[in-house]
Formats: C-alpha cells, sequence, structure tokens
C-alpha cells in the first residue's frame, strides 16, 4: 500500500528545484494547492514507475485512487484524496483533470510504453503534463481560454523536453517514448530502448522532437506575452527553466555518449531574477 501525504516529505524531496522555486513566491493559498497537486502527481507517479511490485497490484491502487476522487467530489471520506479537498474547493479545480493524469499513469501500467505512434504519445502528454497545466491554470487565476492554451503548449513543451532529458533513464526501465514514426524516418526499425538509444541516429530523431518542443516553448510564450489575467510567475518560471534545458541539449547533441544537463543554483537563481522583471 503506497504512503499517504506527507508535506514534509515533499518539500525535501522537491527542495532547490524550479517548481519549489516558483512555487514559494505564491501567496500562501495558491502555494498549498500548488503543492497538493504536485503531492498527487508524484504519489500516482510513483505508482507506475514502482516496478517493485506486479502492474496488477498497480493498477488495483490507480482504480483506488479513481475510487478516491469520486469520493472526494461527493462529498464522502475521500481517503488518500482527503489532502486535495481545500485546494478543490478553494481554486475549482476539476475531478476529470485529475482523473486524466491517473489515465495516464495507467497507460505506463499496463504496459511500458516503446516507440509510441503520433497519436498516443500526444495522448500521454496531455494527461501527464497538459493536464496538471489545465489544474495549475485553476491557482493561477487565469480565464480559461488562455490558461487552457498555456496548458497544452507549455505542457507538451515541458514533457516532449522531460522525454528527452530522460532517455537513459526511461530505458533503464523498459520504456522509450520517441515517437515510432521517428524512428522509422531515420531507418531505425528497433524499439528496444538499450538498442535505439545507443543506436547514432538517435540524435537526428531527438533534434526533430525538440524542435517540436521549442514551437510548443515558443506558442506557450505567446500566450504569456499578451499578459492574460493570473499569477503568471510560476509558469513564466517553468518555461524558461526547461527551455533553458532544452537548449543546452541542443549545444550538447544526443548522440551517445551523453551527460544529463543540469540547471546549477547560480543559472536559477539569475532565470528566476529575468522572470521577475518579466523577461
Amino acid at each position: 500500500m503506497q504512503a499517504a501525504f506527507d508535506p514534509a516529505a515533499l518539500q525535501a524531496r522537491v527542495s532547490g528545484s524550479s517548481f519549489y522555486t516558483a512555487m514559494r513566491l505564491m501567496p500562501k493559498a495558491e502555494r498549498a494547492a500548488m503543492f497538493a497537486i504536485y503531492a498527487f502527481c508524484r504519489l500516482v507517479d510513483d505508482i507506475a514507475d514502482d516496478g517493485t511490485r506486479p502492474r496488477p497490484a498497480r493498477a488495483e491502487e490507480l482504480r483506488q485512487w479513481r475510487a478516491d476522487l469520486a469520493a472526494l467530489y461527493e462529498n464522502r471520506p475521500a481517503g488518500r484524496a482527503a489532502f486535495l479537498a481545500d485546494a478543490v474547493r478553494d481554486f475549482g479545480l476539476r475531478q476529470a483533470d485529475f482523473l486524466a493524469v491517473v489515465d495516464g499513469m495507467a497507460m505506463d501500467v499496463e504496459a511500458d510504453i516503446r516507440a509510441p505512434d503520433r497519436a498516443t504519445l500526444d495522448l500521454y502528454c496531455d494527461r501527464v503534463a497538459s493536464a496538471v497545466g489545465r489544474l495549475s491554470i485553476c491557482v493561477f487565476g487565469m480565464e480559461e481560454r488562455p490558461g487552457h492554451r498555456l496548458a497544452h503548449e507549455l505542457g507538451r513543451a515541458l514533457q516532449l523536453t522531460n522525454i528527452l532529458r530522460d532517455l537513459e533513464e526511461d530505458a533503464e526501465i523498459g520504456r522509450l517514448y520517441l515517437p515510432r514514426e521517428a524512428l522509422a524516418a531515420a531507418g531505425i526499425t528497433s524499439s528496444d530502448p538499450a538498442i535505439v538509444i545507443t543506436d547514432p541516429r538517435i540524435d537526428q530523431i531527438s533534434r526533430g522532437l525538440a524542435a517540436e518542443a521549442e514551437a510548443h516553448f515558443a506558442a506557450a510564450h505567446e500566450v504569456l506575452r499578451a499578459r492574460p489575467r493570473g499569477r503568471l510567475f510560476a509558469p513564466r518560471l517553468m518555461g524558461a527553466v526547461y527551455r533553458c534545458l532544452l537548449r543546452d541539449m541542443l549545444a550538447q547533441g544526443w548522440a551517445p555518449p551523453r551527460r544529463r544537463v543540469r540547471i546549477g543554483k547560480p543559472r536559477l537563481l539569475w532565470i528566476v531574477a529575468r522572470c521577475g522583471l518579466g523577461g
């Protein structure tokens, strides 16, 4: 059985990250709601990534999450989802978006994702990233139309950047999120993660996916540049940090051997300052 929400453990886990920096600068109620959303995402993600337990057991835990979310929205005892109650009440968070995140994790539990087709990859990105954005824009106080566009564009940008950064880590647990069509276009017929990530042609594939991520970052920036209503520092910071990660990866390339790119604390503080000035 999965551990309950532990605020202190969550804070220790994310301390020093760009997420933590952005959340610390939010008003108290908004900060608490964002930590609740993040905690939910971490808890269900841990189920998906727990390779020590059989898939049926993890699928059952996700089913229990769906049941607890249903109870929460029906004002019944909500079990492990009870810690979300204040955020749901105060910011009007939608049950459908929480369930979309659970459905995204279920995709990883049902089978290791290996070279999905484009439609499957887009669905996965919507569930595990853009759905989180849709929850977050409620906390940011954004209107629905620009908020949903931001959630779509920034969610895709962040998730594609994560995919490109985590090639080795995903391969170690039998996963490969690079799209099947891109592999085929490069002449790679295998979907075995261990084979694909050592193929020199992965650089060509990754640069193509990076271009898609950059286009999503640019579209998200256009939303933010229009200055819609809302507290926009957090999405501005997350976009800036991940865009820097993507550009660092582009400069380094993806041909093996690779090293994992990181944003050091001094550079993170510089990005924070620039975002604070509206840059």
